[in-house]
């Protein structure tokens, strides 16, 4: 199914046809009030599309990067490769493959481009700056973000003859834009939100949790498992509530942010393991410490409440950079929207920092949920 967000809808709309942004919110309402309590606001949109004769999902011809939506089959597309990553071979126990990725831009944008198998070993047939034609792509979300996924029925045609792909961007500045993160306050965190930036005050730290890993694969061994104990490490993840003052959040972070967090090396860390008591004198030095947290939301569908995963930890920050940073941010925010205000403002429930209990046996090594992280603790 292709999911189609109501902001694309009214902007495809816009882009079809003579009317204004706020002559398609005025259609939408009075559909909405038309079929009262039968259809959604992006139902409505839907409705409205084709009414005007407006294709929400163009899935005939070439396709250009931004009107990618997930769920789209059998695409056709054209540009450049912007940077090749590494061919990489995986083993999970339960399936063996190949995998391989490049970074694809147009001039209307640029996604990330999944080859699997078979078709992985096509990233050694183009290079860096070739235009390449693909056909029988995918289109699928990854942390909010829409990747193009090839099977094997797909074909990718090198520089192909009477294409020509007109785009400024490079590798450099791909990542350079792709990597920037947006800074919010917690308030204004939101589910899609995969590469953003806090600036908070902790208020609540928890006792590290510590589980047993394959020092070769990074996979978490499980009590039922037999394995070489020469072979085995720990990992460890720690959970701490931040508040900016606009709400708290509660987050979650890894071996390296908890090294870079703490100032302390991998084996220090280890030792709170059998005398956890020692961390206590830590969870009060950190209890009041402002940091700079860079990462992405995730929503814990057992508790209904967003949860952030820290990716990169930064001590060394001044206060009132952070909060001139985030005074700009808002003002342009302010600019956006004041032509279009929304109906109806979300109450942000301010949440008191509480233990939970989850069951949950599949574990992720990357990034594993705060349930997940729960039952390491009944684990243990």
């Amino acid at each position: 199914m292709i999911n189609v967000p109501l902001e694309v809808i009214i902007e495809k709309i816009t882009e079809k046809t003579n009317l204004s942004k706020q002559e398609i919110e005025a259609k939408i309402k009075s559909k909405l009030e038309q079929l009262s309590g039968l259809i959604s606001k992006e139902g409505a949109a839907h409705i409205i599309a084709n009414e005007l004769g407006v294709n929400l999902a163009q899935t005939q011809g070439i396709i250009s990067i931004k009107d990618l939506l997930a769920g789209m089959r059998d695409l056709e597309i054209a540009g450049k490769v912007i940077k090749k990553y590494e061919l990489r071979t995986f083993d999970t126990g339960k399936r063996k493959g190949q995998l391989a990725k490049f970074l694809f831009a147009d001039k209307t944008g640029t996604t990330i481009v999944v080859m699997w198998n078979d078709q992985a070993e096509l990233i050694n047939t183009f290079k860096e700056g070739d235009i390449l034609k693909i056909a029988g792509a995918t289109a699928r979300s990854n942390n909010g973000k829409n990747e193009l996924h090839l099977s094997e029925s797909s074909t990718i045609e090198t520089n192909p003859a009477g294409i020509k792909i007109e785009t400024q961007e490079t590798s450099s500045t791909y990542q350079s834009n792709y990597n920037k993160p947006v800074s919010k306050k917690i308030s204004e965190l939101n589910e899609q939100d995969s590469n953003v930036e806090i600036f908070a005050t902790i208020v609540q730290v928890f006792d590290p949790k510590f589980f047993r890993v394959d020092s070769e694969t990074g996979k978490r061994i499980k009590e039922e498992d037999s394995k070489d104990s020469s072979k085995e490490t720990f990992n460890y993840v720690l959970n701490i509530f931040v508040d900016d003052g606009s709400d708290n959040v509660r987050t979650v972070l890894w071996k390296n942010q908890i090294i870079n967090l703490l100032g302390q090396t991998d084996q220090e860390i280890l030792k709170y393991k059998d005398h956890p008591e020692e961390f206590e004198k830590i969870k009060t030095d950190l209890l009041g410490m402002m940091v700079k947290f860079i990462g992405r939301v995730s929503k814990n569908e057992l508790f209904g409440r967003l949860e952030f995963v820290a990716n990169v930890v930064i001590k060394d920050v001044k206060p009132e950079d952070e909060i001139k940073k985030l005074d700009s941010s808002a003002s342009e925010k302010k600019e956006t929207v004041e032509a279009s205000k929304p109906e109806q403002k979300k109450e942000v429930k301010k949440e008191t920092p509480k233990k939970e209990e989850s069951k949950k046996d599949d574990l992720d090594d990357d990034l594993l949920s705060l349930e997940d992280i729960e039952d390491l603790e009944e684990d243990l």
